[in-house]
C-alpha cells in the first residue's frame, strides 16, 4: 500500500444553476470528501490507496462506496454505521470567486469513527499516513482515532502527511488551534495554506510561517500559496513552485486536496522535491478548472499533456 487515509466522506448536492440554492430546485449529487478526493487523486496516478472510515447503512452510504471502490480506493476498512446516517453539504456557487458550503453533518457515520476502527496492520503496510484537520474536528472519537494512527505510524516508521485543512465552522478557534499544532508536531510533512499557517503560528510572510513550523520539529513544510504557487522547505532545501496557468477557474473546492495527492505522488515517485511540489501545483490547477471535486482529477496522460501545454511544448504529435 502506498498511502491510507483516514476521514469522512459525504455526498455533496449542487444547484444545477450558478446563485443562490433558494432560487433553484434542481440539484446534481456528487461525492466529496477531502482525505477520499487525496486518495482518488493518487489512484488516478496509478498508486495503490486505501481508505479508512465510517459511512450510514443507507443509500448515501451505499452509493459512497460504490463510487469510491469504483475510483480504485481499497474500502474494505470502512464500516457501515446502522441507525446514524451519513453526512451531506450543500455547495453554493454565486460565482468562481463566491462559493459556499453548508454541511449538515452533525452526529454523522463519520463521527463515531473510533480508536478500533485503526487497524495497526493495515497502517503498518503503508508508505505513508495521509490525515487532514477535518477529521479531529467531527468529535472526540475521531481525535481520539487520528492520534492513535499517528502512533501506530510512527511506531511503524510511517511517514505521516498531515493537511491542516481547517473548517472554522466545525470548532472553535483554540480547540482547533490547539489540536491542529498538536497534530503538526506529530508529522513529517505539513501542508497549511498560508492563512492557516499565520493562523497557527502568528506569522504572516512564508519564510516566517515555514521557519516557525520547523522550530516544532516539523521535517518538512509546503505552504501553499493558491494561484502563486506553492514554497517549500526541508532539511537540506528550500525553494518555490510557480502555479500553473489556466483559462479560468470553474471551481476551486477540492484544489487543494488535488495538490496534496499530485505532492505525494511525485515523492512515491522519487522525484526531487521541487518537481513533486510541481506535479502538485500540476493537479490543483487541473482541478479548479472543473466542477466537482475529483471530476478535475488527471491521470498520468491527462497530467503529461497539461505540463507540456504549460512549458510550450508541442503535444499535437
Amino acid at each position: 500500500m502506498d498511502v491510507v487515509g483516514i476521514g469522512e466522506t459525504m455526498v455533496s448536492f449542487m444547484p444545477d444553476t450558478f446563485g443562490r440554492m433558494r432560487y433553484t430546485n434542481r440539484f446534481t449529487s456528487r461525492i466529496a470528501g477531502a482525505e477520499t478526493n487525496t486518495l482518488i487523486g493518487l489512484a488516478k496516478l496509478n498508486h495503490q490507496v486505501g481508505w479508512i472510515s465510517r459511512v450510514g447503512e443507507d443509500e448515501f452510504g451505499a452509493s459512497i462506496l460504490k463510487f469510491v471502490r469504483g475510483e480504485g480506493v481499497d474500502i474494505s476498512q470502512v464500516k457501515q454505521t446502522k441507525n446514524i446516517a451519513t453526512g451531506i453539504f450543500f455547495k453554493e456557487v454565486i460565482n468562481e470567486n463566491d462559493v459556499h458550503i453548508y454541511y449538515y453533518r452533525k452526529n454523522s457515520a463519520a463521527s463515531t469513527i473510533e480508536r478500533r476502527d485503526i487497524n495497526e496492520e493495515y497502517v503498518k503496510s503503508a508508505k505513508y499516513l495521509y490525515l487532514t484537520g477535518i477529521t479531529p474536528a467531527l468529535s472526540e472519537s475521531c481525535r481520539e482515532a487520528i492520534f492513535h494512527s499517528i502512533e501506530v505510524a510512527n511506531f511503524h516508521g510511517v511517514k505521516v502527511v498531515f493537511d491542516p485543512n481547517i473548517r472554522k465552522k466545525l470548532w472553535n478557534d483554540d480547540l482547533a488551534k490547539k489540536t491542529i499544532l498538536a497534530i503538526a508536531e506529530k508529522a513529517d510533512i505539513l501542508l497549511p495554506g498560508i492563512e492557516e499557517g499565520e493562523f497557527l503560528v502568528g506569522k504572516s510572510t512564508p519564510d516566517e510561517i515555514v521557519k516557525q513550523f520547523h522550530r516544532l520539529g516539523i521535517d518538512t513544510v509546503v505552504l501553499k500559496l493558491g494561484e502563486k504557487g506553492a514554497y517549500y522547505s526541508c532539511r537540506d532545501e528550500c525553494g518555490f513552485a510557480p502555479a500553473y496557468k489556466i483559462s479560468r477557474v470553474v471551481d476551486p473546492v477540492g484544489a487543494g486536496d488535488g495538490f496534496a495527492a499530485g505532492l505525494l505522488s511525485g515523492m512515491l515517485d522519487q522525484l526531487e522535491m521541487a518537481e513533486a511540489v510541481a506535479r502538485g501545483c500540476a493537479v490543483g490547477a487541473l482541478v479548479a478548472t472543473v466542477s466537482g471535486d475529483v471530476e478535475g482529477l488527471p491521470d498520468r496522460e491527462q497530467l503529461k499533456k497539461f505540463t507540456q501545454l504549460n512549458d510550450g511544448q508541442d503535444v499535437s504529435r
